[in-house]
């Protein structure tokens, strides 16, 4: 229930934020070319809360659905407008000035995220040392030459110190299915280079989290033994007498290798009757134990309350920070958010072309579940979050669709090509194909949620 509500909150603070920066973006632009603002509103619907402020009482909105938001602005297309108040309407307004207040929504999601991605570099990320740990058989991995214990130093000529680095870098060529040089070291002096061709590995693949299997490697993990650090009261591991410093050995006459393979076998087993050998005191024991099942992220997995002892995750030697000084992460930021950006279009044309599945879209229940995670892994991970999204936010607001303002912008391309604008019955056949197309797409990406969701 507390994730629950942890992952609402952290969705309503992204949305809200990012909402409010888009919407400021339009009427920002407006203000200075003198159009005169009716309503600022962050949110549809029953309005929470509501102020006017300015020479223009323009009125202020929060309301009860935070899926959006809007500003209205003086217009003679939409009711009678006073002789003294029609220079500041924004119909009137020349075709610049009304291209420029459309686009400035968009182009304050990419400004918003060249800042949060700044922070993020500025604050540092924190993650594992991008060494290899297994190499699959028969892989493109093996077939291209890497080796157990190499540490990717570069991808394509950008340093790589973490594994987010990396898959950044790979993910980005993956979508535009190209080849990419990878610098790898088995040691301080052995530098050599290892080309791989990514034009093999789905949009797909990537997107459910399989791209290293797909590339057959696999990050090198710290071994932590399997020894019960802590046990949680009212668990399996406490009704069957498991205690702190036991030591895992085999379930059901299989090895254990270490505490991440102990945790899997039980994840893979809710409600299974498990066989577990242990040591005690240098004393091997056996019990019988049954995983409880619990729901996460729309899987059943099993759980037995028991943690490992905190003391394995101190160190650190097999992590990296990856942060910048001040101008090189400004730098960072604006390459970041052009490289998100050009991605976000190639996937789309991607599941237009058939390339890729629509399986990928996701959709507000999605997005709440990452709010929420991202937002327990610190603030530079929550900021990274949030600069994704105002990215996607930006690029799907700047497609030729009516109801968005890529389609106004689409109106006033054809209104600079013929010197008119665009017939009424062009724009009102415009708007409800726009509404269908929207409507279809929140549709699959609610529906992708709800699988997730139900496994």
């Amino acid at each position: 229930m507390i994730d629950i509500l942890q992952s609402a909150l952290a969705f309503i603070v992204i949305l809200g934020i990012l909402i409010t920066f888009h919407e400021y973006g339009h009427f920002w632009v407006a203000r200075k070319c003198d159009v005169k603002i009716l309503r600022f509103s962050v949110g549809f619907g029953r309005p929470l809360w509501k102020r006017s402020f300015g020479d223009d009482q323009t009125e202020f909105v929060i309301a009860a659905l935070p899926l959006g938001g809007y500003v209205k602005m003086l217009d003679e297309r939409e009711g009678p407008v006073e002789e003294q108040d029609k220079e500041r309407a924004f119909n009137n307004k020349s075709l610049t000035q009304r291209i420029m207040i459309v686009v400035a929504g968009p182009l304050f999601n990419f400004i918003f995220a060249i800042f949060a991605y700044w922070a993020m570099y500025m604050i540092g990320i924190n993650d594992f040392k991008p060494v290899i740990g297994e190499i699959e058989m028969k892989s493109i991995a093996a077939e291209s030459g890497f080796r157990s214990g190499d540490r990717i130093l570069q991808v394509d000529g950008r340093k790589t110190p973490t594994w987010s680095s990396v898959i950044d870098t790979t993910v980005a060529n993956v979508v535009n299915a190209r080849e990419v040089v990878f610098t790898v070291s088995a040691g301080q002096y052995s530098e050599r280079e290892i080309t791989i061709d990514l034009s093999k590995i789905s949009i797909d693949e990537m997107a459910s989290g399989q791209l290293f299997k797909a590339i057959g490697l696999h990050p090198e993990r710290p071994v932590i033994p399997a020894i019960i650090g802590e046990i949680i009261e009212g668990g399996s591991a406490e009704a069957v007498g498991m205690q702190v410093g036991d030591k895992v050995l085999k379930v059901d006459d299989d090895p254990v290798k270490d505490w991440i393979n102990w945790v899997e076998i039980i994840r893979a087993n809710p409600q299974q009757a498990l066989q577990v050998d242990i040591l005690r005191n240098a004393e091997p024991l056996t019990l019988a134990i049954t995983p409880a099942l619990v729901v996460e992220g729309g899987q059943e997995v099993g759980k037995i309350g028991a943690g490992l002892d905190q003391s394995y995750l101190q160190d650190t030697s097999n992590q990296a920070i990856e942060s910048y000084a001040l101008f090189p992460a400004l730098y960072k930021a604006v390459e970041k958010t052009a490289d998100m950006s050009i991605m976000t279009l190639r996937i789309l044309g991607k599941m237009i072309v058939g390339e890729a599945s629509v399986k990928n879209l996701s959709g507000p229940i999605s997005i709440a579940q990452y709010a929420g995670k991202t937002a327990n892994l610190g603030i530079a991970v929550f900021l990274g979050f949030m600069a994704v999204i105002s990215v996607s936010l930006g690029v799907l607001n700047l497609l030729p669709i009516p109801l968005l303002d890529g389609g106004h912008l689409f109106y006033y391309l054809i209104e600079m090509v013929k010197g008119s604008p665009p017939s009424e019955s062009f724009q009102i056949a415009g708007q409800q194909f726009g509404l269908i197309v929207l409507l279809g797409l929140m549709s699959i990406a609610l529906y992708n949620d709800i699988l997730r969701v139900v496994g």
